[in-house]
């Protein structure tokens, strides 16, 4: 009998060579109808493969992450099933589930295209298929087998993945009349695919690289229920609303250039006011914690790139070398802040009781991205890190870890980011070699940044392989007003550059000692930052934040002078706006105002003008009554003090 452990505690015994169906079904009915596959030991299974041991089980439904990629992942399959079915030859790249459904990368071949236009035969074909009940059938095969099979299908791309798998490692899955090489893991069967919608159509290279043939990649997703796909595409159109490279352009944040450079943004009026109010938040809160303000060139040496191991890491892909007259004389475009920190550490000795040293700078970095992976402010060439390094004593990490994500949940509170996990980034222990280091030194580093995460109750997840080069951080992963999940703000432990720049402190003892690194970002990139806070807010920023808090609307230009007066007493309490002196009807100065997502419109006339009052509108709410200039300065900064928690910011309220 297998002893078989379940998510709350409880052991149930089963005969041996039980399947994950058998467990559910031991569990309840409802629980094996709706199973679509198992995790064994931390291994996710199909539901219907033999558990051979005793084991900790717990059985995947839609509702479980590994759940739904198993349902995606099959129904890629399923994708490229109805696609073989249509364009016959068609060749097979890879076709992975991805955070929200699926894609095929695929070669039609010669003289043959697939445009949007024709996804609607292929989602009708999919869910024909669909219907047919087809189990997904694992089989393990040997490599011989598995390149006879695609040799006879005349599939290139299976046989340049064939080539780096291991004998005794492999395995085929079969549904219906399709055969993919896959190591799984899938749903039972294709009769839980109810709803289909093929999304977009993109070029690929294969395995990525630029030098291989492009493929069509075809993107889609599937769900169970019709309502739950409606409900989807309903969000899809909300994204599409809230698109930072939309709203940017119609509120005049950010703007590229064909002539400046592809990914190399540039800033607005109102998009640097923006950006400086976040700059202007940050610094407040580093200086009230001890950071001290440092500025760094845009370039450095080769040299201190290679002592960092970033050109090892990163310089194949970066840009390239800038050569100056005096030959083999190179340096790098800035990559990263933090080797141009250690060297400022090492500007003066330093002793125990100096630490921690705490170095702040909103750094500018520059790393070439592939041309197709640029995207708006999200994926940039050029962005401004909200970087520090802190150099403490080993005993200090801790301390120093927790005051950091004190920062970061700062920042998300104040800026409406309530609902967020925080990712510890770990190394892969099976490939040692993607990062430097000792062993011990990223065990005490891995250490502290669990007990940090733990003793802040933080809602955590463990990623292996996901850390920096250089050694570990915890991630916060952060859900928008729609539910889609960004990566910001980071915190990293690192050992290794205080090593590398061999960065010392005096210790009590009078011995020299390494210093710890901790890097931190709590925006990560303002350039990301702000396009995720766009997204988040549909343009309608946090009041303290919005780069134009009023517009002072004169019905007509007798009433100029006294918008005037309105708008320099507003001005005065250091509140942010203009005056729309345009000779246009207040209608339309009303509608210009919120299409613009002014957070207040100021109306003044003769009975305003009369009165010493204003006419006030909210946008998004309308009228809201009229008010003296000193009650409208009151009510709007009681707003901004309860967006704060209470807490006044200088320079923001």
């Amino acid at each position: 009998m297998l002893n078989i452990t379940l998510p709350d505690g409880s052991v149930r015994q089963f005969v041996d060579g039980a399947t994950g169906y058998d467990v559910a079904a031991g569990i309840s009915e409802g629980l094996a109808r709706n199973a679509l596959g198992v995790r064994v030991n931390g291994e996710v299974r199909d539901l219907h493969r033999p558990i051979d041991q005793d084991a900790q089980v717990a059985i995947l439904t839609w509702n479980d992450p590994e759940g739904k990629a198993s349902f995606w992942h099959s129904s890629a399959h399923l994708m490229a099933e109805a696609l073989e079915a249509l364009y016959p030859g068609v060749k097979l790249g890879i076709g992975p589930s991805i955070e929200n459904g699926f894609y095929y990368d695929i070669d039609l071949g010669e003289g043959r295209s697939i445009s949007t236009d024709d996804l609607p035969e292929v989602e009708k074909k999919m869910l024909e298929l669909a219907k047919k009940k087809s189990q997904f059938e694992r089989k393990e095969v040997s490599k011989a087998d598995a390149i006879a099979y695609f040799t006879e299908k005349q599939d290139p791309y299976k046989l340049d993945l064939l080539e780096r798998l291991e004998d005794g490692s492999i395995t085929f899955y079969t549904q219906g009349d399709f055969t993919d090489l896959c190591r799984g893991p899938h749903i039972p069967d294709t009769s839980p695919i109810k709803a289909v919608k093929l999304l977009n159509v993109a070029g690929a290279y294969w395995r990525g690289d630029e030098k291989n043939k492009q493929l069509t990649r075809i993107y889609g997703i599937t769900f169970p229920k019709a309502k739950e796909l409606t409900e989807y595409l309903e969000r899809l159109e909300e994204a599409k609303r809230r698109d930072h490279r939309k709203l940017g352009k119609e509120l005049e944040l950010f703007a590229f250039s064909e002539k400046v450079g592809a990914g190399l943004p540039l800033w607005l009026p109102k998009g640097t006011a923006l950006r400086e109010r976040l700059e202007q938040f940050l610094r407040r809160a580093q200086i009230k914690a001890g950071y001290q303000p440092v500025v760094t060139p845009h370039i450095g040496s080769k040299e201190l790139y290679v002592t960092s191991g970033h050109y090892e890491k990163y310089g194949a892909d970066s840009f390239q070398p800038i050569k100056t007259p005096n030959p083999g004389e190179e340096f790098f475009l800035k990559p990263m802040n933090c080797p141009h920190h250690c060297e400022i550490y090492k500007t003066k000795p330093r002793s125990y009781r100096d630490l921690p040293v705490r170095f702040a700078e909103f750094g500018t970095v520059y790393r070439y991205e592939q041309s197709g992976e640029l995207h708006g402010l999200t994926r940039v060439r050029g962005f401004t890190q909200d970087d520090a390094h802190i150099f403490c004593r080993p005993d200090q990490v801790k301390e120093e870890f927790l005051k950091v994500i004190d920062i970061v949940l700062y920042v998300l509170k104040a800026l409406d980011f309530p609902d967020f996990t925080a990712q510890i980034s770990l190394r892969d222990p099976e490939n040692k070699a993607k990062y430097i280091g000792s062993d011990e030194n990223w065990e005490k580093a891995e250490r502290a940044i669990i007990e940090a995460a733990a003793e802040k109750g933080l809602t955590t997840v463990t990623e292996l392989g996901e850390a920096a080069f250089y050694g570990p951080k915890l991630d916060f992963m952060v859900r928008d007003a729609i539910g889609r999940k960004w990566q910001l703000g980071t915190i990293q432990v690192d050992y290794n550059l205080p090593e590398r720049f061999e960065l010392e402190y005096v210790a009590s003892d009078n011995s020299r000692q390494r210093p710890v690194m901790l890097h931190r970002a709590p925006f990560g990139s303002l350039e990301r930052f702000v396009a995720v806070l766009i997204e988040h807010c549909g343009g309608n920023f946090p009041l303290w934040l919005s780069p134009e808090q009023f517009a002072v609307l004169p019905i007509s230009e007798k009433y100029h002078d006294y918008a005037q007066q309105v708008y320099d007493q507003l001005v005065q309490a250091e509140l942010r706006g203009t005056v729309d002196h345009r000779d246009e009807k207040i209608g339309r100065k009303i509608r210009d105002a919120e299409v613009s997502k002014v957070p207040y419109m100021l109306i003044v006339g003769e009975k305003e003008q009369a009165e010493g009052i204003v006419s006030v509108r909210r946008h998004g709410q309308g009228d809201v009554g009229a008010m003296s200039i000193a009650e409208f300065i009151s009510s709007f900064q009681q707003q901004v003090n309860d967006m704060m928690d209470g807490k006044q910011i200088a320079a923001v309220s």
